[in-house]
Formats: structure tokens, sequence, C-alpha cells
């Protein structure tokens, strides 16, 4: 059966929920199961978790397979094991025995190791007490090298999605060292890259550097067997930094209830008032749309853009923040029509789950 790009909201909905979706649940059901495996309680009960409450993020990042045309169930295998090693992490470094920084910087030298197929496995938990997890995390990293090893645009993508990964660990070394260190940490890392985005803010170049968005991308395209320089370099600029920063804030916006009450970092916060921070989660907006305009498939990136907006709002935690209203209203009001399109199919969506 051919296989098109999806060119309206309501088709791309279809296709999501009828072909990702389900094919998103056979791979994370290969991976629970595989966690259920892992000899150490807390690296198991890590996994375990990960993959229950971040789905979300796999279904989200999936949604890229559609740009690799016939080979999507490949894109949807890589994005799925990619996304786990990353939401795996967080959770070791978020709910962290150890502050070491050399131990997280380990930890993530698996999702380089993950987007360059000639290399080896690493003793990625070197750092830290717990150590035996039956090879799950080797094994996310070899699913994802074998999707990349006979790619035929890979030399074209590589140092684009090496640059965006280098950003993400970064971002998660510093983030997660002890509590006084961390906005030093930060701000120091800005400084070297503040000339070439003097428009972002210490915390806003952070919430651009933690979204995988750009590498799903970059990824799904080299994969559907169209990937040129030109076209590789257009794309990093126009995933980075605004649509992973929407992409990031957003996600950062609906958890500051939550973060609150964990202790955990949340980049939303540093705004010096809400109105602040709605008018740059406004600039995001208007920038990512901007950007996305230059694209070929360009209604696809529109989509993506107007999805995350539509998407993140739709959360019901937005409900409990101090004028998510009103900051609703306002953003769903500058996304257009789709983000008010994919707001109201993601509610009933999640209502008829419930």
């Amino acid at each position: 059966m051919p296989y098109s790009i999806p060119r309206t909201s309501p088709i791309l909905m279809k296709n999501v929920y009828t072909r990702i979706f389900p094919q998103v649940d056979r791979e994370l059901a290969y991976w629970k199961n595989r966690a259920h495996t892992i000899p150490n309680p807390e690296l198991r009960k890590q996994a375990l978790d990960s993959i229950r409450d971040k789905k979300f993020h796999c279904q989200g990042g999936a949604v890229y397979s559609v740009l690799a045309g016939p080979r999507w169930h490949e894109a949807v295998r890589f994005i799925v094991a990619y996304q786990t090693i990353s939401d795996y992490l967080d959770n070791l470094c978020d709910r962290s025995t150890s502050l070491d920084p050399r131990d997280f910087r380990m930890l993530h030298q698996s999702m380089e190791d993950a987007l360059t197929p000639a290399e080896s496995i690493k003793s990625y938990y070197y750092y830290r007490d717990e150590q035996n997890d039956g090879e799950y995390l080797s094994d996310l990293v070899r699913t994802c090298q074998n999707c990349l090893r006979n790619l035929d645009g890979y030399s074209l993508i590589s140092a684009h999605i090496q640059q965006l990964e280098g950003l993400y660990a970064d971002l998660q070394v510093h983030k997660h060292v002890k509590e006084d260190e961390r906005i030093p940490r930060l701000e120091g890392w800005f400084e070297e890259y503040r000339k070439k985005w003097p428009y972002l803010s210490w915390y806003e170049f952070s919430a651009c550097s933690g979204s995988t968005l750009g590498i799903f991308c970059l990824v799904s395209y080299a994969l559907g067997g169209r990937m040129s320089q030109p076209l590789a370099d257009e794309l990093f600029e126009s995933y980075f930094p605004f649509m992973q920063g929407l992409h990031i804030l957003l996600d950062y916006y609906i958890d500051q209830q939550e973060d609150l009450e964990e202790g955990d970092l949340n980049f939303c916060n540093y705004y010096t008032t809400s109105e602040e921070m709605k008018q740059r989660l406004l600039f995001f907006i208007e920038q990512t749309n901007k950007n996305v305009q230059r694209l070929p498939n360009r209604q696809f990136h529109e989509m993506v853009h107007n999805g995350l907006v539509g998407l993140y709002l739709a959360d019901p935690k937005v409900a409990k923040l101090s004028g998510g209203k009103e900051v609703t209203k306002t953003l769903l009001r500058a996304g257009g029509i789709r983000s008010t399109f994919f707001h109201l199919n993601v509610k009933v969506y999640n209502r008829l789950k419930r």
C-alpha cells in the first residue's frame, strides 16, 4: 500500500491512532518485558517507572515516523528505543542514588553511542553502585545503532544529531548535580553559546537543549531516503532552538505545580512574572511557525508545531495552574485553528480512555 505524508490534521490523527500508536505500544511492550528481567531492583524500578509514566514521550516522538515513508516501522523502533533511553536516564538522574556529574556523563554516553553505529558498548554504570541491568541499556543502544547502521543519509545527519545529543547530555549533567551547583553550572554553560543565540536566556537555552524532536526528525527523513546536506542543515536550524524550545517550555509550563511539590528544577519558574512567561511562549510559537515555513512537507511541520500547543495545553494539570485558563486561550489563539483542533481532539481522547 502506498504511504504518503499526511497533509491535513484529521488524516494525521487517523494515522496516529490507527498505525503509529499501536506500533509504539508493541515496541514498548517489548522493552517493558525486558525491564522486568533487570536483576538490580533499583534499576528495574526506574526502567519500569519510566515506561509507565513517560509513554506519552514515545507517542509524541513517533509522529515523526511518517517522514520515513515505507520505513516508518524502523523509525518507530528507533524513536521508541532512543526515547526510552532518555526517559530511563532521566529517572536515574532525577531520583538518583548519586549526585556525581561523572556518573551522569557516563550514563548519557549511551545516548551518544546509540547515534554512532560503529561505537562499542561502554560500562555506562561505571560510577554508580547499581550495575547489573541484564544488558537492558546496552540492548537499547544496540537497537538504535542497528536502525542507523545501513542508513544511506547517515553521514549527512551525523554531525547535527551528535550536536543535539551533546547539548542534551550537557543539560542533563548540569541540572542534576547538587542543588546549589545547578544554576551556576547552567549559566556558565550558556555563556559558551550566548553569542550565537543572544535572544535566549540561560533557562530558555536549557529548555531548547532538552528536546529529542530534532534527532527524530533528521533520522526519519534519512530513513525516508530524501536526505541532502542542505536539507539536514535547514532542519537543524529550523528545529533548534525554537521548535525544541517550545516543546520543552510547554512541558515545563504544565509541570510547574508537580515540580514544586517534588522539588525539581523547572525553567518556567525563572521568568520574573507570569505575563513575561506568556509573552515568551508566544514568541516561541511565532518563531517556530516562521522557521518551519521553509521546510519541505511544511504542512506536516506546522501540524507538529500546532499539535504541541494543543496537546500540552489539553493536559489536566493546566487547570491547576494559576491563570491557566487565560494562558491556554491566548496560546491556542496564537497557534491557530489547528492547535484548537488538536487541543479538543486530545481532550476527547483522554476522556474516552478514562
